[in-house]
């Protein structure tokens, strides 16, 4: 039998393990078994259908990156798992497509229908198995909030850290952050009942139960929760319904020393459109900012990012993408990813060029300015210590001469007039102004003087 999928499916198990870290891999992965491949089919044995239905909530991005990345193209996976419990002779096999996200049970089992299993059995934390403290980069410029974090995830209840506000700019790893103590207090108490949901969805969640009546019920259940991470407060500015319903469940939450989280992109002070007593609240614990991650960091983080997507990036490449983001984790991501598929579908190195267009569209490049005649004009006038009209005279002093030969050149290298408009402009002819460009030109080669007076010009325009 022909054995290379095996070890295609051993090195997709390794970058699955550098995402999820060892003691999640070993639980979820070391009894997966590759059975059959059939070059678009991957077979899978795995223990139950539960592991089945974990990998497809749970890790379905990152299985199936791993193997875009290393079998090359898109495969298909199917679950071969048994109905009856460690009965191979039970066993079915379920194909799920490449593009499905979560599949539906194909197998008929019995459920609890008790209410507590029921209400357990429909519970979703929304968190995402990848962002955890393991995976997520540490240095000087993030190192007290990462800290602070851990130490939330590690004590639960604390009332000086309760609530906890998290503040930064978008992308700079709030959520990941966040979402990592949710996970962290999971794995250490599996009861637990944490929910991570943006404002955003708690909004939707409320007009739904007001149009139903069932107001309290939406607030007693989420007063239920051991941990609530909120994400994105400031979208509940201008929304007064939803805050009056927050108002209670922070209360029953914090009192009952349940763990309180917000991420935001600015401090409780500066929040608008939010009542005064719900802002107060915000500040009962611990504040912090997340800042932008530094240069060192960001290294750091596309390294990482690098490596736990199979890729090897030259130091001087690191170093350039480093040096021109501006300290968007989120565009780090996108710029591996894009490295990484346009190295797969070109199938060539990574090199300086593929990584600036990979950059394209990602950065936001900073916008050019616009540089017209005119300022060209007031800015050589004001280096010339003379007054603008005095450029446009039939004057034949030096310093004037000089400035509007000066002008001259600046106004062919800089804009889209040609000679002859130049000339218009100016009241000279068009000789004149191909003389003066070519004046211009010719002195730069020996005057020193005159080539920091043009750079001095010119970084004023720019």
């Amino acid at each position: 039998m022909d054995q290379e999928f095996k070890s295609k499916w051993n090195k997709c198990l390794q970058m699955i393990s550098d995402n999820i870290g060892p003691d999640k891999f070993k639980t979820w992965f070391s009894d997966t078994e590759p059975l059959a491949f059939d070059g678009e089919t991957l077979d899978l044995r795995v223990p139950s259908q539960f592991f089945m239905d974990k990998y497809e909530d749970d890790f379905i991005v990152l299985i199936r990156g791993a193997l875009r990345h290393v079998f090359g193209h898109a495969i298909n996976i199917a679950y071969v798992c048994p109905v009856v419990a460690n009965d191979k002779a039970s066993e079915v096999k379920i194909e799920t497509p490449v593009h499905s996200k979560v599949i539906k049970s194909k197998l008929n089992q019995s459920v609890d229908k008790s209410p507590v299993h029921a209400q357990m059995k429909h519970f979703d934390p929304q968190l995402v198995s990848s962002l955890t403290f393991e995976n997520y980069c540490v240095g000087d410029s993030n190192r007290l909030p990462f800290t602070i974090a851990e130490f939330i995830a590690n004590n639960p209840g604390q009332a000086e850290f309760n609530p906890f506000f998290l503040y930064g700019n978008v992308g700079v790893g709030k959520t990941h952050l966040v979402q990592a103590i949710g996970i962290r207090i999971k794995e250490r108490n599996p009861n637990a009942k944490v929910l991570f949901i943006p404002v955003r969805q708690f909004q939707q969640m409320y007009v739904n139960a007001k149009l139903k009546g069932k107001i309290p019920e939406f607030i007693n259940w989420f007063q239920e929760m051991d941990v609530l991470l909120f994400d994105d407060l400031q979208e509940l500015a201008n929304k007064p319904g939803t805050a009056d319903v927050l108002f209670p469940i922070f209360n029953h939450l914090h009192q009952n020393k349940k763990n309180l989280i917000f991420t935001c992109d600015r401090p409780p002070m500066e929040l608008d459109g939010i009542v005064d007593r719900l802002i107060d609240r915000f500040k009962w614990g611990i504040t912090e900012r997340l800042p932008n991650p530094d240069y060192e960091l960001r290294k750091k983080i596309m390294m990482f990012k690098a490596k736990k997507n199979g890729l090897d990036l030259p130091e001087d490449i690191t170093d350039m993408i480093a040096s021109t983001v501006n300290g968007s984790v989120r565009e780090m991501e996108q710029i591996v990813m894009r490295l990484l598929t346009r190295s797969i579908v070109k199938n060539c190195p990574i090199d300086m060029d593929l990584a600036r267009e990979a950059m394209v569209d990602v950065v936001k490049q900073p916008e050019k300015k616009v540089i017209n005649f005119e300022m060209i004009v007031e800015t050589t006038a004001e280096h010339y210590h003379l007054n603008p009209d005095a450029i446009f005279s039939r004057s034949r002093l030096r310093d004037i001469a000089d400035a509007r030969q000066v002008i001259m050149y600046l106004t062919n290298k800089h804009t889209q007039l040609s000679s002859p408009a130049i000339g218009s402009k100016l009241n000279r002819k068009h000789a004149t102004v191909l003389h003066g460009i070519s004046t211009i030109k010719d002195r730069l080669n020996y005057s020193k003087e005159l080539s920091e007076l043009i750079n001095a010009i010119e970084a004023d325009l720019l």
